[in-house]
């Protein structure tokens, strides 16, 4: 999905000049994570064309607080017949959709339908199939953690497990591929995706395009009146969207008392809303981010290692290549900070390669392919 960060100079440049790179801390994975449960067919609204025998099944998985959990993803095949070893598989991390369960990517598919299915179908005709989880809390019981980029990476790899453990046709070696908020997890997941896998699975890399890099830093001056004008719609959902995710994450923090009485409803709409839906009810309601707060975030206690912890893509401990692909015209993931985000990989020595292209946020998907498939297809070389 495509996503509408603010994208003002001024917040781009204190994005950048606030950068801490500060470790993630991630939890290994729980016993039992990554058993396939059960499996239904896939609804035609969910499945891209040119895919066969898609199915959506349950895995077991963590979410918030290493808590154990039961997420959802699809898996869609090519046709023909699987080659020796098994069809390669690319774990597709998709953008944002909402955080309603009725959102989730495996019941509803796409918003960016066009785009994303030209993409999907890209890959598929390179005779990849693709497994594509829901996140925890989309579509299946509990809340969904927005942004939490080590709970994302768990409920990739745990469905990347139990899909190969229970398709026979699947082979063990695998990709992580993701846009938007997917580039973030698709990212993160490459951090700890041998971590997290262990010798069940064979992981060789990952590809991200519009990773949303330093976005935590935009929230450290949120409080009344700030920002003090009219946000778009998908902005003001966003920002409604990481608040619901620091609140499950971390309920101790007590979001809603920094939040007035209209902030509060519309932070519990939020947690119910795909995208769409609730950008068209922010631009009815007239709603202005600044307008619902009752005391600055900045009074919570290490606001920026909390945000950082939480949302922040890692820098270092990467042990297989990532492609990144940026637009240069994305004013919805700020481009300058994306951009620092793999300077910063390159100073740590990470694996990392960087390809921009002239076009904007939900264009630099398809866009990247020309350069994305062959950087693929070197890895299961």
């Amino acid at each position: 999905m495509r996503q509408r960060w603010i994208s003002t100079t001024a917040m781009a440049v204190t994005s950048i000049a606030t950068l801490i790179g500060a470790p993630l801390a991630a939890a290994a994975p729980a016993p039992g994570t990554g058993e396939f449960t059960s499996a239904e067919p896939l609804a035609e609204i969910a499945t891209p064309p040119g895919s066969v025998n898609s199915e959506r099944f349950l895995y077991t998985s963590t979410t918030a607080r290493d808590a154990p959990t039961t997420a959802s993803a699809a898996v869609y095949f090519p046709p023909g017949e699987a080659p020796t070893g098994g069809w390669p598989v690319i774990a597709w991390a998709h953008g944002t959709i909402g955080l309603g369960d009725q959102c989730a990517y495996s019941i509803a598919g796409p918003g960016a339908r066009d785009r994303d299915w030209a993409y999907l179908g890209a890959w598929l005709k390179q005779g990849y199939a693709i497994v594509a989880a829901d996140y925890a809390g989309l579509g299946t019981p509990g809340d969904h953690p927005y942004l939490n980029g080590v709970v994302e990476a768990h409920n990739v790899v745990d469905s990347v497990k139990a899909a190969t453990s229970h398709y026979s046709s699947l082979s063990k070696k695998w990709v992580v591929v993701g846009q938007s908020q997917g580039g973030g997890a698709a990212v993160t997941t490459a951090r700890y995706a041998t971590e997290f896998g262990g010798p069940d699975l064979d992981y060789r890399g990952a590809v991200g395009t519009g990773v949303p890099a330093y976005i935590e830093n935009i929230l450290l001056p949120l409080g009344p009146g700030v920002p003090p004008i009219k946000l778009g719609a998908h902005t003001t959902g966003y920002l409604l969207y990481i608040l619901d995710g620091l609140r499950t994450s971390y309920p101790e923090l007590n979001i809603e008392s920094y939040l007035n009485d209209s902030g509060r409803y519309w932070l519990d709409r939020a947690n119910t809303s795909c995208l769409d839906d609730l950008g068209n009810e922010l631009t009815a309601g007239n709603v202005v981010i600044g307008n619902l707060f009752s005391r600055p975030l900045a009074q919570i206690p290490d606001l920026q290692g909390v945000l950082t912890r939480y949302m922040g893509v890692p820098e270092s401990g990467y042990d297989k290549p990532v492609f990144m692909g940026q637009g240069l015209f994305d004013t919805d993931v700020v481009t300058p900070a994306t951009l620092a985000f793999a300077a910063r990989l390159r100073a740590n020595g990470q694996p990392v390669t960087l390809h921009t292209y002239p076009t904007d946020h939900s264009g630099t998907v398809n866009a990247s392919l020309s350069d994305s498939i062959p950087f693929v297809r070197n890895l299961f070389g």
